[in-house]
């Protein structure tokens, strides 16, 4: 099966700052990627670049996404090509509402205006889904959301936009136990064949309830080690000092 995403040798610069240094890395679809690493090791600024956020240039490299060259394109472009970014820290709107907000993201990818009662039935479908409460969509996006709520807001609009790759930037930053139980109960269930997922974590827990294919840890802006789910409950005994260690010699 052909990869779903290919980065090559991705460099990538923040305000001038040299942050990643030649990511390798393939996603194909149905495959679940975790990207975890130490904190400033290029986790987010990698998601970002992905989505194609102005602030991040990439100098060298590319990212391939269903075989075309996306590297030059804007966020706008690469949403409505089936890419979709699950925030660490979720914005709020006052004054919209979830339903609005929803209608508005799908007109906004589809490009055309979504029925009403279609769009209803399809939220209330995905909100059974993912257990939430029908007074959830007439709330104000974020505005007074617990760190749970406005996880499963995000996941609630990837069940929507069904992406075909959808990159989850520290999903468990902020959760207690039981909002990280729900979320990943939402993850699990918008895995399919159809779906590409890197899921970026800091820590081994979120992946008790997420089981990944495959687990990348980067290390000062490298891919410094790829294994299976075993090596994300290597690093929760052992820390990574060693693939630091083992990531310093080889620059």
């Amino acid at each position: 099966m052909s990869p779903l995403l290919q980065i090559k040798d991705l460099h990538v610069e923040v305000e001038g700052k040299k942050i990643l240094n030649g990511v390798n890395l393939e996603i194909r679809p149905g495959e679940v990627h975790a990207l975890m690493g130490p904190n400033g090791s290029g986790k987010s600024t990698l998601s970002n670049a992905l989505m194609g956020h102005p602030k991040y240039i990439v100098t060298k490299g590319s990212i391939i996404y269903k075989a075309e060259d996306i590297t030059l394109k804007s966020p706008d472009q690469r949403a409505k090509s089936g890419i979709f970014l699950a925030f660490q820290y979720p914005t709020a709107i006052p004054g919209v509402s979830v339903t609005n907000f929803l209608r508005t993201v799908m007109k906004t990818l589809l490009g055309k205006e979504v029925a009403v009662k279609e769009f209803r039935k399809e939220l209330k479908d995905k909100m059974e889904l993912l257990e939430m409460k029908d007074s959830f969509a007439g709330r104000y996006v974020n505005d007074g959301f617990s760190g749970g709520e406005k996880k499963r807001l995000e996941i609630l609009q990837m069940a929507l936009i069904k992406p075909q790759l959808a990159l989850l930037d520290e999903t468990d930053s902020g959760l207690d136990i039981d909002a990280l139980k729900i979320v990943s109960e939402g993850i699990n269930r918008l895995r399919g064949t159809e779906i590409g997922m890197l899921v970026i974590t800091h820590y081994q827990r979120l992946l008790n309830y997420v089981q990944p294919d495959v687990v990348h840890v980067l290390v000062e802006g490298r891919i410094a080690q790829t294994g299976g789910k075993e090596l994300a409950l290597e690093l929760e005994s052992k820390g990574y000092e060693g693939i630091e260690k083992k990531a310093a010699q080889t620059v």
